[in-house]
């Protein structure tokens, strides 16, 4: 229901507000953690989500490309296009959570080599970006899904107890500890 309502006045403004756009980023992730507390997902059931949310993110950028001739975000100059833009984010981040609990958990690798497998992931994204002419959008939507599991897995490898494989700071702590080290 959030989500709806913080798209919905998104898609009203006529201008820029980074609150309200920050405010539906948010709202995309509470509905993906809302979904996740109800029960937790291993094995096949997990396998099965991956498989869903891959297929609507797929669908949404297909349906998309096909209504409106582009996927690119420097082209949302309408309401169609947004809408499409926030369905499109809401798949992905799904995704993204979906993808970063399965490496660390199903697979057996953990917070720590989780991270590593998605920034891996990323630097071939960059690699590519620098040394191929794969398409800047596609790339871009590959990036955006990579982000929210390697955000994921690092922020797990800091805060979870160090029988679950993590840091055990507190998650204040590991949040001053990251600011820390990656501001200028």
């Amino acid at each position: 229901m959030l989500f709806a309502i913080a798209v919905a006045a998104q898609t009203n403004t006529r201008r820029f507000h980074p609150l309200l756009y920050w405010t539906v980023i948010v709202a995309t992730t509470t509905s993906d953690h809302a979904g996740r507390l109800r029960r937790p997902l291993a094995g096949d059931r997990i396998c099965r989500r991956l498989s869903l949310l891959a297929a609507l993110l797929v669908a949404s950028l297909a349906i998309w490309h096909r209504t409106l001739g582009t996927v690119s975000i420097s082209s949302i100059h309408s309401k169609p296009a947004e809408a499409f833009y926030w369905i499109t984010i809401l798949f992905s981040q799904t995704l993204g959570t979906a993808l970063g609990d399965w490496m660390a958990d199903s697979t057996g690798l953990g917070y720590a080599a989780g991270a590593l497998v998605f920034a891996t992931g990323l630097a071939a994204v960059a690699a590519a970006y620098w040394s191929t002419n794969v398409s800047r959008t596609v790339l871009f939507w590959i990036t955006f899904v990579l982000t929210r599991p390697l955000g994921a897995t690092v922020g797990d490898f800091l805060d979870k107890p160090l029988d679950h494989g993590g840091l055990a700071l507190s998650r204040y702590s590991a949040s001053a500890h990251w600011q820390q080290r990656w501001s200028c």
